[in-house]
């Protein structure tokens, strides 16, 4: 077994044991790339702000995201198809979420369906859910949250049309996937994946399949989602989502200062500064260039979480120094748990926490709700300087 002491280590081990159609489903942008590689590179821009002398005895990542306690302010982030990327992922994941002491956040293109990981999991963890026209599904939807124990919901605003991203259409990676000679070919090198999928009965959306209207089989499903999300979105009806959950809601995909403000005018508990992992619109400024703007026009009014690019603790760190209060791995978890399961999960938050934890110190501050931008050293237009 290599010795693994960060993310990218992880990767090149996922890489090597999950079949390419799912592999280039995570590791993947839309058209260019181009936000999808800005997203990571845009974080080496800002450099820390090394301090000596301090005393670093009794140092704690520990913080709060939304009210709940965090061992770090770490979410495991909304990632479809979990449960391709190694049998039962969503359980898996929600597991070492949950020892580790983490939010895990479950997408409603889940494997593995909200009753799955209410069975197999004893603290609440959040619930992501698309816009989708069809009320009544969304009612269902809000109410097994609730019978499930969910603490949140999580309003993913930014995918009313759904961005193209080459890889997936080259490998039929669709709702459900449409399988070729050639992934079929990849597939049967993965032994110790195909084993783990020959062992569990959850392959198809758990959330959808038998719960959604017409949807009693996964060939139907094709046509519901194609026909389902509602380019006609405006923030009256993400109002009228947050009423038909009732409880804390949090708005995800926000990048603009101005769509933040709305957030909080309909009342949101947070927002996740988020251009979905670069998967959408390419072309569109990083997460962490959209997080300092954000914080100046809604900062003191709302909590900013922020997601896409995050491959470290130091990545969580500039965060954080930048005003945000709670962050997103998406991709940095899969690949743990492409690699080894479960314990890969467990793996990745370990690496991060470490990560942050160190950086912190060496920065000369012992607690992450300490953190500020003293730390850091932001280059001059780091936002941008735009006519």
């Amino acid at each position: 077994m290599p010795v693994i002491t960060n993310i990218e280590d992880l990767r090149r081990l996922y890489e090597r044991r999950v079949p390419r159609m799912f592999y280039d489903y995570a590791e993947s942008g839309s058209y260019s790339e181009q936000t999808f590689r800005n997203n990571t590179t845009d974080f080496q821009d800002i450099l820390l702000r090394q301090r000596v002398a301090v005393d670093m005895a009794g140092r704690s990542t520990a913080s709060q995201m939304i009210g709940e306690d965090v061992a770090m302010p770490v979410a495991l982030a909304p990632v479809g198809l979990t449960g391709m990327q190694a049998a039962d992922g969503e359980i898996k994941a929600a597991r070492a979420a949950e020892k580790f002491g983490v939010p895990f956040t479950l997408s409603t293109m889940s494997i593995c369906s909200i009753e799955d990981v209410a069975e197999h999991t004893s603290k609440p963890f959040w619930f992501q859910v698309y816009t989708l026209k069809d009320d009544d599904f969304m009612q269902r939807l809000f109410d097994r949250a609730r019978a499930a124990n969910c603490s949140a919901v999580v309003i993913t605003v930014d995918l009313q049309v759904l961005g193209q991203r080459h890889k997936d259409l080259k490998n039929g990676l669709s709702a459900p996937p449409k399988l070729t000679p050639k992934s079929i070919a990849n597939m049967m090198t993965k032994v110790g994946w195909g084993i783990g999928m020959l062992g569990t009965k959850r392959r198809f959306f758990g959330n959808i399949v038998g719960h959604a209207k017409g949807v009693s089989d996964p060939s139907s499903l094709s046509a519901w989602t194609a026909e389902s999300f509602d380019p006609s979105l405006n923030w009256e009806r993400i109002a009228q989502f947050r009423k038909m959950w009732g409880g804390k809601v949090i708005i995800k995909g926000i990048i603009d200062p101005e769509d933040a403000k709305q957030a909080v005018n309909i009342g949101a508990d947070a927002i996740v500064v988020s251009n979905h992992g670069g998967r959408q619109l390419d072309g569109a400024l990083s997460a962490i260039r959209a997080l300092p703007a954000i914080m100046d026009a809604v900062g003191d009014k709302i909590e900013v979480h922020l997601d896409s690019g995050i491959r470290s603790g130091q990545d969580v760190l500039k965060a954080l120094a930048l005003g945000a209060k709670g962050t997103y791995i998406g991709r940095s978890f899969v690949y743990g748990l492409g690699a080894m399961g479960e314990a890969g999960v467990t793996k990745a938050l370990e690496i991060i926490q470490k990560e942050l934890d160190i950086s912190m110190a060496l920065c000369g501050k012992r607690k992450v709700t300490e953190l500020d931008r003293s730390i850091l050293m932001v280059p001059k237009g780091f936002e941008g300087d735009w006519q």
